[in-house]
């Protein structure tokens, strides 16, 4: 008799998600969660159902540039997936950016939003992509205040009719590098017609977009992140052709292949200052923020997405007699990977909480501090942990998980651009020492977790506490002593920042452990507490500089 392996499948994505669940439960209001729930229950479907069938069917159609017509012309038209088509259409119609500028739910619009593209991103090839883009658009051009681009361009970012949907860039990253984008050489010129940009930009991620928002020095301006500008561009004139842009490749990427990311040289751009001729980077924090919150989501939903796979999968592999799911050693290997995503979630979902509470400025001054901090946390913590999980999960299905046309190696692969993407986690390292710099963010961290520590009243989870409480006190003598050398404090910036995300993750489940606990949803999230404890949060080490420059130097 012949066998065959049977395939992971996927059922309802909001009905299988009980972490999702009790969080929405302890989260919302009951009737906001009711109201909500049929919406959420057909997107759970569309999720794990169609939208990932089709997604396994449009596995090898990627990208194509064509940069030539017939007759000779340049026409640098990218044409993207089918997938990509519909998922175009699916978040113009589901409100997967505007939910949040509607605002019917005041400061819990951006939990809605998330929920959604939580329910329906896996299965969409990293749509995700130009979404996060347009938001942070939005929300910049908004905060901002210039009245003029946001009339014409939030009502086309913020639309439900696909025929009207904007997606926007975000056009930082040059040859000179990545992160210090003060190096920017992109030059913007007076013309009769306006502002013009002239120069290459690297990497541009939403490269089909109708408009983007770049960085470009106006002539005469000093070096450095000062003296640039943020500037607002139309990507096609009202005859339809590029605006001074030509799109020279796409990249060859690990990961993210559906998303066409591009090359581009800006040759005579034609572009709008979005507020004043300075400060360009200083005007792109609101962005920062908007777009670091989707990576910290990302990763939380590619985990989610990995492990329902590895799990459904556990359950039909039979080996040695027994399915893998009655083996204690893979129960053993996913328990502790369940553990992280957990974590993962709830510190992602705060991120989320505290940018709707700004936006909608109901935020007391201590969630203003501990934003500055938890954002880049989220994204720092969560990426790094999606990068292990899937990697994991992917592992867990043996040679199928190293074969494309399962679909599994793009969880991995996809994967890895989320520790990478708006700042690596050494970057935001060095973000998390700043936003500590300015004063009374770490203090509210510290606060914020100890109360949430506080609600543990079950004696399982003391353990928990312990650590947690053991590990921020450890962090914060190591930066009482860290402060005497500064090489010191930037040499331990990774392995404390990671301390203080892994710290408050635990902090955030051991609240809600005691939550479902006291309200009837069982020992699953204590479990998921103490694993996550003794899978370890505390980072913290001496560290020796000359010996970390003897091994790589």
């Amino acid at each position: 008799m012949s066998f065959f392996q049977d395939p992971p499948r996927l059922g309802n994505q909001y009905d299988d998600d009980a972490l999702l669940r009790s969080y929405l439960e302890r989260a919302l209001p009951g009737d906001l969660r009711t109201g909500l729930e049929d919406e959420l229950r057909e997107l759970g479907e569309l999720g794990g159902g169609p939208l990932y069938q089709f997604q396994l069917r449009d596995r090898t159609n990627e990208p194509e540039l064509t940069q030539w017509d017939a007759w000779g012309h340049r026409v640098d038209h990218i044409e993207v997936s089918p997938l990509w088509k519909e998922a175009e259409t699916l978040a113009a119609k589901r409100g997967l950016v505007a939910v949040a500028y509607e605002q019917k739910n005041g400061d819990r619009s951006r939990i809605h939003q998330f929920v959604l593209n939580y329910l329906v991103q896996p299965s969409l090839d990293v749509y995700s992509c130009p979404l996060a883009m347009t938001d942070g658009a939005a929300r910049t051009l908004l905060s901002l205040g210039n009245p003029e681009l946001t009339q014409r361009a939030l009502p086309h970012l913020t639309s439900r009719d696909p025929k009207t949907f904007w997606t926007s860039g975000q056009w930082m990253t040059e040859r000179t590098g990545g992160s210090d984008v003060g190096l920017t050489q992109t030059v913007a010129r007076q013309s009769p017609e306006g502002w013009r940009l002239y120069g290459t930009k690297w990497f541009t991620s939403a490269t089909t977009a109708q408009m983007a928002l770049t960085l470009g020095r106006p002539e005469g301006n000093g070096p450095g992140g000062k003296g640039l500008a943020i500037f607002y561009v139309e990507t096609r004139g009202a005859d339809g052709r590029l605006n001074g842009i030509q799109i020279n490749r796409l990249k060859d990427k690990l990961g993210t292949r559906k998303v066409p990311t591009a090359e581009l040289t800006l040759d005579g751009t034609l572009a709008v200052p979005v507020a004043g001729l300075t400060d360009g980077i200083r005007n792109m924090a609101w962005m920062l923020n908007v777009t670091r919150t989707w990576n910290a989501m990302g990763a939380a939903w590619s985990m989610r997405r990995a492990l329902a796979l590895a799990r459904d999968y556990a359950k039909r592999r039979v080996q040695f007699g027994a399915p893998l799911a009655e083996k204690p050693l893979h129960v053993d290997t996913l328990a502790g990977l369940e553990a992280e995503f957990h974590g993962g979630f709830l510190l992602a979902f705060r991120a989320v909480e505290l940018l709707g509470k700004m936006e909608a400025r109901t935020a007391t001054e201590e969630e203003l501090l501990l934003q500055r901090l938890v954002t880049p946390l989220a994204k720092l913590t969560t990426g790094r942990q999606v990068v292990h999980v899937t990697s994991e999960a992917v592992e867990s299905f043996g040679g199928a998980g190293y074969v494309e046309d399962t679909g599994l190696p793009r969880l991995l692969a996809d994967a890895q651009v989320l520790s990478i993407w708006e700042g690596t986690t050494n970057v935001l390292s060095l973000d998390t020492l700043r936003a500590m710099a300015k004063g009374g963010a770490l203090e509210a961290l510290y606060t914020d977790a100890e109360r949430r520590l506080g609600a543990a009243k079950d004696a399982g989870l003391r353990p928990c506490v312990a650590a947690a409480q053991e590990s921020l006190e450890k962090a914060r003598a190591w930066v009482m002593k860290a402060m005497e050398n500064p090489a010191g404090v930037e040499a331990g910036a990774r392995r404390f920042s990671l301390t203080l995300g892994r710290t408050y993750e635990l902090a955030l489940l051991v609240e809600h452990a005691q939550w479902c606990l006291d309200h009837g949803h069982g020992p699953r999230a204590m479990a998921a507490a103490r694993r996550l404890m003794r899978n370890g949060v505390e980072l913290i080490a001496d560290m020796d500089l000359d010996d970390a420059r003897l091994l790589v130097g």
